[in-house]
């Protein structure tokens, strides 16, 4: 088990079995997802992503994309840790 990981379980402890619960809830929905998209990734053939790419191609070519924003909060979040 990571630090961060034992950090947040034992912050998880502290609090009333309700919110425990609820806590434990999203978490298992969470790793539920990650479940079903590993499994999907791993089932994509070369001949999906081909198509996936050239798809991409043809956005980016047509001008349907946007940049992404570099001040995403997921990596102020990482940097505050």
């Amino acid at each position: 088990m990571t630090e961060l990981l034992q950090q947040v379980i034992t912050e998880i402890q502290k609090l009333p079995a309700d919110q425990q619960d609820a806590i434990a809830w999203r978490l298992m929905a969470e790793l539920k997802d990650e479940q079903r998209w590993t499994q999907q990734f791993e089932s994509t053939t070369d001949k999906q992503w081909d198509d996936i790419a050239n798809m991409v191609r043809q956005e980016i070519t047509s001008g349907e994309t946007v940049p992404l924003d570099e001040d995403d909060e997921y990596d102020e979040l990482l940097k505050r840790l």
